[in-house]
């Protein structure tokens, strides 16, 4: 009789072994599903819309720094592989927005092999001016990849900050 291995058996993917790999998380993904497997009770890892909008990099919108400096304020915007005719800035009713849209398409063909890939998605970022902001020179430049927007003061918002003495009872 031949013996018996004491390895636990382990189910077989749906999903062609090295397909999902180019992404960090996806391995981790699927190993986490397989711990689910094990409980029938329990959903799958795979029906929570979160983690799906993680993986997707155009399905949220891009990160933004807005800090004030000396003589305005700057808002800065990372938008990798967007070009400026791509991107719009607009000012209305006191509210500066940023909006863009990126469609991407790849296609590689190899002896035995072909992938196409298309990803499209388009952005949205509103933030309110603040008082003080002289909305006729507010300007926006892009280099590489990113977005920068002054948001200079008005002479009378430059005026040096008095400062307040505190009073010790």
């Amino acid at each position: 009789m031949a013996e018996e291995s004491k390895l636990p058996a382990s189910k077989q993917s749906d999903q062609p072994p090295g397909i999902f790999d180019w992404h960090p998380l996806e391995s981790f993904r699927r190993q986490f599903d397989r711990l689910f497997d094990e409980f029938p009770s329990r959903r799958s890892l795979a029906e929570f819309q979160p983690f799906d909008r993680m993986m997707s990099q155009w399905s949220a919108s891009p990160p933004v720094d807005f800090v004030e400096k000396d003589g305005g304020y700057e808002i800065t915007a990372e938008l990798p592989g967007l070009d400026e005719k791509s991107v719009d800035v607009k000012l209305s009713n006191g509210v500066i927005s940023i909006s863009g849209e990126k469609s991407e398409e790849k296609e590689e063909k190899k002896e035995g092999y072909y992938c196409s890939e298309r990803r499209y998605g388009s952005f949205r970022r509103a933030f309110r001016v603040p008082e003080g902001v002289d909305q006729d020179k507010i300007t926006a430049d892009f280099e590489k990849g990113v977005l920068k927007i002054t948001l200079p003061k008005t002479a009378q918002a430059k005026k040096e900050e008095k400062k307040i003495e505190i009073a010790a009872k």
